[in-house]
């Protein structure tokens, strides 16, 4: 393909994924009115948010495998209407029930064009030529991270549009991109006879979190910890987990590469970014709430609130990035971004319905500073430690459990927050004299609400805010331990390692 060529199948490339990483993000501010709409509850404005994230995750391996095997255009475009359909249906969705069906379908889409967009553009162009693309792929990503929650504020807060264009601004955007791809894009179909698809492990994985999560979801509220649910749930799990544990030992390609993550760099990397998961997700979808329910602001005076911790992220991964590759040297990097991740969280974990808005702005800087020191640098100091041939598969789990940790993170969060406010709705409610059972305790649509119990519930979303940061403080204490005890990694100049390299000492830990 021509210069030209390229640049016309990439414009088609890059829109559909500036629209697949805006659906997030425009969701996560506009969350608290549509869950107040449809009245719905703190749970299921969780898993709102955790039914697409864990469905993306489970499947994108699997996306990733089938492109060796198949027509990567006529997958990208089977992905581009799973997504336009599902994202119509989030639209018309009528409860929280449908909202959450459709989203995980929505997931799905989501996961394969964040994957087959990528494997496209490296079909598509040389090593040698990607680096000067390379910045047009970075822009389209800074846009969806910073606008989305923008976007999504101010789709909301008009009158003439309404929430459910949250949804629908994506499908003629998408129908755009499915014209300009099926005109502009040529890409040979290179199959590959040894690939395998791990359909069993990745269904095991997906099947065993979901039903954890489910358990954190409800015990302490619908159930008791100790209890017959408690043990069928978590037990269950568990069992299912170590099921996909044998899986992936016998699998011929795994979904998670067992042999590559028993190794000490690897094995540290994803239990730190298991924490930068956490603050990737979790930070955006309940700030967005806090200062919505906890503060009594707009959905757009949320969305502009949030931008201190995006502006964090794109700023400190630009400087990182460089420096990182002027000194060759990652683990200060590393190390430096996750303590001020921790930072930032321990400063969220102090918030309460009164706190300034100046202390609220610093502590989400440090978390978006955190992120962007870490995040990509996990993934650069595993591809300089693994040989050539483990590269893809190395890089493809921290990735993996990136996501995952999010989607713990968010269910596991939001649960906790559920518990808090419902504690502190009861106790203000009891305070002021009001009947709980009459209190509208359960309901996220505080216009709905009389006045004195309006303000309850604030103080309750308010308070109970920073409590689930404090969580994530200690999360993120963990990875910085684990970046600690990363060896020294240096940019390594050669294409493969040495063939001393694979024999790099097993953590048994």
């Amino acid at each position: 393909m021509t210069h030209r060529q390229v640049l016309e199948a990439l414009s088609g490339l890059l829109l559909v994924l500036f629209v697949a990483m805006i659906s997030g993000t425009i969701v996560s501010v506009a969350l608290p009115q549509i869950i107040g709409a449809l009245d719905g509850t703190q749970s299921q404005y969780t898993w709102v948010v955790t039914a697409s994230l864990l469905a993306a995750t489970a499947t994108t391996p699997i996306w990733g495998r089938l492109a060796d095997l198949f027509s990567k255009k006529l997958l990208l475009q089977i992905s581009i209407v799973i997504f336009m359909v599902s994202s119509l249906a989030c639209g018309f969705a009528q409860n929280t029930e449908q909202l959450i069906a459709f989203r995980a379908v929505q997931g799905l889409g989501m996961g394969a064009l964040q994957i087959l967009v990528q494997v496209i553009i490296a079909a598509m162009i040389s090593p040698k030529e990607r680096g000067r693309y390379n910045g047009y792929l970075g822009g389209v990503m800074a846009v969806a991270t910073v606008g989305g929650p923008l976007l999504g504020g101010l789709i909301a807060d008009t009158s003439w549009l309404g929430w459910r264009w949250c949804f629908f601004i994506a499908v003629p955007f998408t129908a755009i991109s499915l014209v300009l791809l099926q005109k502009t894009l040529r890409v040979a179909t290179v199959r590959r006879d040894d690939v395998k698809i791990d359909y069993l492990g990745a269904t095991l994985i997906a099947a065993g979190v979901s039903v954890l999560l489910i358990w954190v979801t409800f015990v302490g509220s619908s159930f008791a910890w100790l209890s017959w649910q408690t043990a069928a749930m978590a037990g269950g799990g568990a069992v299912i987990l170590a099921l996909a544990t044998w899986v992936e030992t016998r699998a011929a390609q795994p979904v998670v590469p067992l042999h590559v993550i028993r190794r000490r760099t690897p094995a540290l990397a994803i239990l730190a970014s298991l924490a930068v998961g956490m603050a990737m997700f979790g930070g955006s979808v309940f700030l967005g709430q806090y200062f919505q329910i906890g503060r009594g602001y707009t959905p757009t005076e949320a969305g502009l609130l949030t931008i201190p911790m995006m502006a964090g992220v794109l700023v400190s991964s630009t400087i990182s990035g460089r420096m990182v590759s002027r000194s060759g040297k990652i683990k200060p990097y590393i190390v430096t971004g996750s303590i001020v991740l921790t930072l930032g969280f321990l400063g969220l974990s102090t918030i309460d319905h009164e706190t300034s808005l100046v202390v609220i702005g610093a502590a989400m800087a440090l978390v978006g500073v955190g992120v962007g020191m870490s995040m990509q640098n996990l993934v650069l100091a595993i591809q300089n430690t693994v040989p050539l041939r483990e590269l893809g598969a190395a890089s493809g789990a921290v990735t993996f459990f990136r996501s995952l940790g999010g989607t713990i993170g968010v269910s596991v969060l939001g649960a906790v927050l559920a518990n808090q406010v419902a504690t502190g709705i009861t106790q203000g409610l009891t305070k002021a004299g009001i009947p709980v059972s009459g209190g509208g305790a359960g309901t996220l649509d505080l216009a709905s609400l009389p006045e004195p119990v309006r303000a309850i519930v604030r103080t309750a979303y308010g308070d109970a805010t920073g409590h689930i940061f404090l969580i994530s403080t200690g999360l993120a204490l963990v990875g910085v331990i684990a970046t600690l005890f990363f060896k020294p990694v240096t940019l390594r100049d050669t294409l493969d390692l040495p063939d001393s390299a694979p024999k790099e000492p097993v953590s048994t830990g």
